[in-house]
């Protein structure tokens, strides 16, 4: 990171490396152009017609439907209506997240708020499709909101490093193992609720921030196909470089005169920075956060950890 919050958020886009802003950021714009929107279309008496508008980018519960409009499944993720719903939803991504982007790095951290997304949905869709409980109200129910993807980021940094701890107002000093079990205890608590849907989605998201960090332990990162989609989208948006005219100069030898146009060649690097760290490195490494937190790492391991975190 680069800077203070409101800096970080205002050039998210300007920076790499900064996936925890750029979420931000995109959700709380999809927020203004919606609540914009809605606002205006009622004020001008096309408050059905914003109503069918939003509903393209929620997510139905109902497969026939969702066949038509499958991108919901993925923009459903970034989309609120309420100012608190998308509140609560950013500063757990915020808190929880600033954990992940630490140990495992930006792009780890977009992988598993779109893994948790997309797990929270498909939940959501089984269960709406195989439960009696919904069976009146599967082709009516439309769900949105970031709390998939966040209880994936929450459920993950607490795998990760439970005993991280958090300073909550009138609580004092919490370990975030135990702030996650509440909310997952909570979500179960509800899911048969007013936002059963919801709720739903929170269970599923949560599943996968644990099956994701614990199969990273093991060497099998998920993430991976989301972060290729991720790479060509950058690649595809990415301004061509500029060509740049170079001139070479002859080098000077002890004597004075002038060698050839070739370049010497570089000794091989000897810095302990361009060797290759091991997944079994990576494993004790994340073994020993878990067990010890995250500031009983050498400066060495720390290295390992933010050099593995950017392959």
């Amino acid at each position: 990171m680069y800077g203070n919050f409101w800096e970080n958020l205002r050039n998210a886009f300007k920076h790499g490396d900064n996936s925890l802003y750029k979420l931000i950021a995109i959700n709380i714009l999809v927020w203004l152009v919606f609540m914009i929107s809605r606002v205006i279309m009622t004020i001008g008496g096309f408050g059905e017609l914003y109503s069918s508008l939003i509903s393209y980018f929620m997510m139905p519960a109902s497969l026939p439907k969702l066949a038509t409009q499958p991108w919901s499944l993925f923009t459903y993720m970034f989309l609120h209506e309420g100012i608190f719903h998308i509140l609560f939803n950013m500063l757990f991504l915020y808190w929880f997240g600033l954990l992940i982007h630490q140990y495992l790095g930006s792009r780890k951290l977009a992988n598993l708020y779109i893994l948790g997304g997309l797990a929270g949905g498909l939940f959501y869709l089984l269960i709406y499709n195989l439960a009696p409980y919904f069976s009146n109200s599967v082709d009516t129910s439309l769900m949105l909101g970031a709390s998939a993807g966040v209880f994936a980021i929450v459920v993950g940094a607490a795998t990760l490093t439970p005993n991280t701890t958090f300073f909550l107002i009138l609580l004092g000093p919490v370990k975030i193992k135990y702030i996650a079990i509440f909310y997952v205890v909570l979500s179960f608590a509800n899911s048969a609720g007013a936002n059963a849907g919801g709720e739903l989605a929170h269970l599923g998201g949560a599943l996968m921030g644990f099956l994701y960090i614990t199969q990273l332990r093991k060497g099998n990162d998920w993430g991976v196909p989301v972060q290729k989609v991720g790479i060509f989208f950058e690649n595809l948006f990415k301004k061509s470089p500029t060509k740049v005219k170079v001139s070479y100069r002859k080098a000077k030898t002890k004597s004075g005169a002038f060698g050839s146009f070739s370049s010497p060649k570089s000794k091989p690097s000897t810095n302990k920075s361009s060797e290759e760290t091991s997944q079994e490195e990576i494993d004790r490494i994340l073994d020993k956060i878990a067990d010890r937190g995250y500031e009983a790492l050498t400066k060495d391991e720390k290295r390992k950890l933010f050099e593995f975190s950017k392959k």
